[in-house]
């Protein structure tokens, strides 16, 4: 059976690998992870299978910054807001991640 899936970013997303602690509300605690793309609305990640996130779970990023960034804006990390779209879990079983998809709040 062929499934259609309809495009529903509405920005250019970038290539970019790059450390990130997800806040997890409802764990009480930070995850590691990893960007994959970014852009202005959204961020899809790779997290450990064991983060217990699903569609609609509301979480906090932090990116961290270089020394010389964080020089340059004052602070040593961006931290933004999001809500969980998608969860990825085809490729689980072979790295033990998930793919997440967020979308960050305005």
């Amino acid at each position: 059976m062929l499934e259609t899936t309809a495009e529903q970013r509405s920005e250019t997303r970038t290539t970019l690998s790059w450390p990130v602690s997800i806040w997890v509300p409802n764990a009480n605690r930070f995850f590691p992870g990893e960007s994959s793309n970014i852009s202005k609305t959204g961020v899809f990640l790779k997290v450990p299978m064991t983060t217990p996130l699903g569609p609609g779970s509301i979480v906090e990023l932090n990116f961290p910054r270089t020394n010389k960034l964080a020089q340059e804006k004052g602070q040593y990390a961006r931290i933004k807001r999001g809500r969980v779209v998608r969860v990825d879990r085809e490729t689980s079983l072979q790295d033990a991640n998930i793919g997440v998809g967020i979308v960050f709040e305005q």
